[in-house]
């Protein structure tokens, strides 16, 4: 499993190249989160994430090993940026590695909402109408639940 906070940019598709294929992995599923010019109907200039890396790394990891033994992957990759990001530049990527695509997809999409609503990082889009902190939406939380309830979980507390 590869999980990395960074404040540099990524390239997707180069990382995405070396993580593919090979041995019993008949599928990957990835998803890739942007850093868009506009949010509810304000202009964006950039985002600025802030964490603290140790609390950050340790609980994306646990929520990574969760979904990585929950569905039986052959790999889990996830790297996700910190600092000031741009227009246009990668935010976040989650790739996994599974004998089939149902177990890869799943697991994509319920670490994705895991990280929207529970990762400890503190986003922040700046634009011309100044600064705005952005927090998880009730959404977001929901998404979270649905798999929560699904497997009988509890919400981990840090």
């Amino acid at each position: 499993m590869l999980f990395r906070s960074q404040t540099e940019a990524f390239a997707p598709e180069q990382l995405l190249a070396t993580f593919a294929g090979g041995g019993d992995a008949g599928a990957m599923a990835s998803f890739v989160g942007y850093c868009r010019a506009s949010s509810h109907g304000r202009t964006v200039e950039r985002l600025e994430l802030e964490c603290y890396p140790a609390l950050t790394q340790r609980e994306i990891a646990r929520l990574a090993e969760t979904v990585l033994q929950r569905h039986a992957l052959l790999d889990l990759m996830v790297v996700h940026r910190v600092g000031e990001i741009q227009v246009g530049e990668a935010i976040v990527l989650v790739a996994a590695l599974s004998a089939h695509r149902a177990p890869a997809l799943t697991a994509v999409a319920e670490l994705m909402d895991y990280l929207k609503s529970e990762a400890p990082i503190w986003k922040k889009e700046v634009g011309a109408c100044g600064p705005r902190w952005i927090d998880p939406t009730e959404q977001d939380y929901r998404e979270a639940g649905r798999w929560r309830q699904k497997h009988g979980d509890v919400p981990h507390e840090s």
